[in-house]
């Protein structure tokens, strides 16, 4: 059975970099938002409108359903890295998945916020072309901040709650932040 992992997290967490490892781990397809949004989109952006943003999301977001679609039905495993900021809209591609006879779980990095504002910071002084999209300004993250729903316990269920710690293991988390998985062994959904 194939498997979607749901990867959310507020601003900075880093939602990509653990993206890009999971999928490397699992030999699965990686879908980050951010790419999609800068390439089809962000050339025609002349200021920030949060209605234009969301209705190009969502079209980004359809269409990368479709391609994950065709993948799960293939057997293959899928990460979607698509922010995942509320509950709903996780819940949303749980369904989805479970739609397609494949197993949803999500994996939620949990970055005390001063540690995320200053990742943010660093990525829009490094602009690393793996993780970097776009400038994310102080409002921005402000913004953000104020709309991220943190996971209920029963959304974790199979799932993995992964906390922030200290640098330098290169092969847990390739960006140099350690992280430390901490599993949420209490059944399956």
């Amino acid at each position: 059975m194939a498997t979607v992992f749901i990867v959310c997290g507020s601003t900075g967490a880093g939602k990509t970099t653990y993206s890009i490892a999971l999928a490397a781990r699992q030999r699965a397809v990686r879908f980050s938002i951010d790419p999609w949004m800068t390439t089809l989109f962000h050339p025609d952006l002349t200021e920030f409108r949060l209605e234009w943003m969301l209705e190009r999301i969502a079209r980004c977001e359809a269409q990368i359903w479709q391609v994950a679609d065709q993948l799960l039905a293939l057997g293959t495993d899928v990460v979607l890295d698509l922010g995942f900021t509320t509950r709903d809209h996780r819940e949303q591609h749980r369904r989805l998945a479970v739609a397609q006879g494949a197993r949803a779980v999500v994996h939620y990095l949990d970055v005390p916020t001063e540690e995320r504002r200053a990742r943010v910071l660093r990525r829009n002084e490094e602009r690393d072309p793996k993780v970097f999209a776009f400038e994310v300004t102080g409002p921005m993250f402000d913004f953000i901040e104020s709309r991220f729903e943190v996971p209920s316990t029963e959304e974790l269920l199979g799932g993995e709650h992964i906390s922030s710690v200290d640098p330098g293991d290169a092969e847990a988390y390739p960006s140099g932040d350690r992280i430390t998985l901490l599993r949420v062994d209490v059944g399956e959904r």
